[in-house]
């Protein structure tokens, strides 16, 4: 079957969420025609996905958070009212879409959470079946843990998930642990790249940090100052930063690289990282402890904090305090490997879902409720 994937840009974690799936779509005889990433001004794309992916990619403009000028904190309002105001510029990359879609026929669209796959799927109705995954979804099952919320964080959350998976035939929900499927998702584990399999973990002497907003390193580099004997190696995806810049001695900051990443993570003592998903699933495997703290303003991370949390890979912190995943350290205990397993099933997952998805009919009922 031809799979187009279309891509949200905002951190790494859809990113290499994507290039997993293209090689297990490769190995079980599948072929992947085109990549379609939302681009941001933000940001650069990442030199490993462009070599990694094996497909063309199409870059079209998306909707993306407003942060603070300090970079660290989502402005929910300014959110709304920035990408509101590009209205037309989005229709453009949704035409963008489908000139890629009528060009390339693909049997399926595989959405990695990207706003603009479900406007499209819900405006355009393509022939293709439409596919939705990430971690998200996995808000529609009854065990999920919402966390406490302040406004419409929640709603607005809800809504978004709800959005971008518009007419989809199947939701797959990424997860840290087993559960039951429901009749809304399929439960799914994690997509992991097959170079974080074949690492071999070994006892660090310093902590590897991720940031998604660059804004954090400001916070990083204060413990550093105040910490000097403890050693930190940082990424980020700051556009306009050097490739490697060390501010102290006992601190680097590191473009995104995903052999270089891969290889600090299985030698290092700790991740610390904002409260993304995929960044977590690799430590979880390499048996790393895990600080996350969620990003100010973005309620996704606030739930993923607490799934990660419930789920034994670590901590939550409101701060960059590398002492205190230090001090959780010295009580950890390293569980069974249920994670390696439960990873190790997806081939035989996605073998399961394909031909059930081919009987499924969309549904295009939007009704839904947010409270």
């Amino acid at each position: 079957m031809k799979f187009v994937f279309i891509v949200q840009g905002e951190g790494r974690g859809h990113m290499t969420q994507a290039i997993a799936f293209s090689k297990m779509l490769k190995k079980q005889g599948h072929e992947l025609i085109g990549v379609i990433v939302g681009k941001s001004k933000r940001r650069a794309l990442p030199e490993f996905f462009s070599r990694e992916i094996s497909a063309p990619i199409h870059l079209v403009e998306s909707p993306n958070f407003a942060c603070d000028k300090a970079e660290k904190k989502i402005l929910i309002g300014k959110t709304i009212l920035q990408n509101l105001a590009k209205a037309s510029t989005f229709w453009r990359s949704l035409k963008e879409i489908d000139a890629v879609v009528q060009a390339e026929q693909p049997d399926i669209i595989l959405n990695f959470y990207d706003l603009l796959g479900g406007l499209y799927n819900g405006v355009f109705r393509p022939e293709a079946q439409y596919w939705a995954i990430g971690h998200q979804y996995l808000i529609y099952h009854p065990a999920f843990q919402f966390a406490q919320a302040k406004g419409l964080n929640k709603f607005f959350f809800k809504l978004n998930t709800t959005m971008t998976a518009f007419g989809a035939t199947e939701k797959l929900a990424l997860s840290f642990y087993e559960l039951d499927s429901t009749e809304k998702i399929t439960v799914v584990p994690p997509l992991l790249r097959e170079e974080v399999k074949r690492l071999t973990p070994t006892p660090g002497d310093f902590f590897l940090t991720y940031m998604v907003n660059s804004g954090y390193g400001e916070e990083v580099i204060a413990f550093a100052k105040a910490n000097p004997k403890l050693k930190i190696r940082a990424y980020w995806d700051k556009r306009d930063a050097n490739e490697t810049e060390q501010p102290l001695p006992n601190l680097s900051f590191h473009k995104v690289h995903d052999q270089k990443f891969l290889k600090d993570m299985a030698a290092c003592k700790g991740l610390v990282s904002t409260a993304g998903f995929e960044s977590i699933c690799e430590a979880m495997y390499l048996e790393k402890p895990v600080m996350v703290i969620p990003v100010k303003g973005q309620y996704e991370q606030a739930c993923n904090a607490l799934d990660t949390v419930y789920s034994g890979a670590g901590i939550a912190s409101e701060n960059f305090d590398f002492a205190k995943l230090e001090h959780a350290i010295q009580s950890r205990e390293i569980s069974e490997k249920t994670f390696q397993d439960w990873v190790s099933t997806w081939p035989k997952t996605f073998s399961q879902i394909l031909p059930e998805t081919k009987m499924t009919e969309p549904d295009f009922i939007l009704t839904q409720s947010f409270s």
